[in-house]
């Protein structure tokens, strides 16, 4: 039996504990969900939330914007919604006779874009460069957004009259597509007894500064990955492209993706190493949405998810063979 790694980095999988604990004194009984969007935030990526009203989705963005220490701005996004609304706009100004640029609501360290599927795909693709780049830019000038910037999207699966479904070029932009699911019936129970006395979000506290994050996203970019779980990486992405009920596989950039991911659940787990159970672990929640299901696969409901996990049991893991 080998013996349980030492980290040699404490302070992150400290920082990152505290973080964790900071969360979920607002967000309880949903460990794993808080785990993976500090696990975004940490890789510098992008969270997609695909569920239902009243789950925490709000108050997730706003507990780790204020944990950090940073801004958040919730932009309601709905069919009348402009791109300016969410970049920005350049005024006239009467008395400098200069114009003056107003920030639109993507200038935070985490902008929670709620509902995103009802804008029209003209607003959507308004956070495209801001989620690729880092940048904004309104009439030709280029504006930098503060690090970290971070942005969690929303979506509602069951109400879908009205809405314009993301194209697959910014379903791309998000690292991880997760669900918050409801507590279990314990942790439903204890938020009813301490409903009113138990901490609120704007009760928060900083527990780390925005320099703190960067610091943790740059240990998590060098974190080692050994060449045959590179393999294994790609090994499960080229599955994809070939398996039968999938129309499209995932493309470069999602085994790029699922490779910073790994990285920074590996460092908040105090390892300086990737382990191919960190890779299973990620693999459904960053490959699914990058993928398209093929038609007769959709009649037969099968979910893109599904499909990853089904392909995790037979992609032969390093190490596991000969």
């Amino acid at each position: 039996m080998q013996p349980a790694p030492v980290s040699r980095h404490p302070s992150f999988e400290a920082l990152f504990d505290a973080l964790l604990d900071n969360v979920e004194r607002v967000i309880q009984g949903k460990r794993d969900a808080v785990r993976l969007a500090l696990v975004c935030l940490f890789a510098e990526g992008h969270l997609l939330i695909e569920d239902v009203p009243g789950v925490g989705k709000t108050s997730l963005a706003k507990a780790i914007a204020r944990s950090i220490g940073g801004t958040w701005r919730r932009i309601q996004f709905t069919p009348d919604l402009l791109p300016s609304d969410v970049t920005g706009v350049s005024v006239w100004n009467r008395h400098t006779s200069e114009f003056e640029f107003r920030p639109g609501g993507v200038f935070a360290n985490v902008l929670l874009a709620d509902e995103i599927n009802r804008a029209s795909p003209k607003t959507q693709s308004a956070l495209l460069e801001s989620m690729e780049e880092h940048q904004v830019t309104v009439d030709a000038h280029t504006y930098p957004l503060e690090r970290p910037f971070m942005v969690i999207a929303t979506q509602n699966p069951i109400e879908l009259e009205g809405t314009y479904p993301l194209p697959e070029a910014q379903l791309d932009r998000f690292l991880l597509r997760i669900e918050m699911g409801y507590p279990t019936r314990a942790a439903e129970v204890e938020i009813l007894e301490t409903h009113g006395s138990h901490a609120a979000v704007e009760d928060l506290r900083p527990v780390a500064s925005a320099a703190d994050v960067l610091a943790g996203a740059e240990l998590v970019a060098d974190l080692h990955v050994a060449a045959g779980l590179r393999g294994y990486v790609v090994d499960l992405v080229e599955a994809t492209r070939r398996h039968p009920d999938l129309a499209l596989g995932a493309s470069t950039r999602g085994a790029l993706s699922l490779q910073r991911a790994a990285r920074a659940l590996a460092a908040s787990l105090g390892r300086d190493y990737v382990l191919p159970d960190d890779v299973k672990r990620l693999a459904p929640a960053v490959l699914g949405h990058r993928v398209l299901p093929a038609p007769d696969a959709v009649l037969r409901g099968v979910a893109p998810p599904d499909v990853i996990r089904s392909l995790l049991e037979v992609v032969p893991v390093p190490g596991a063979t000969g």
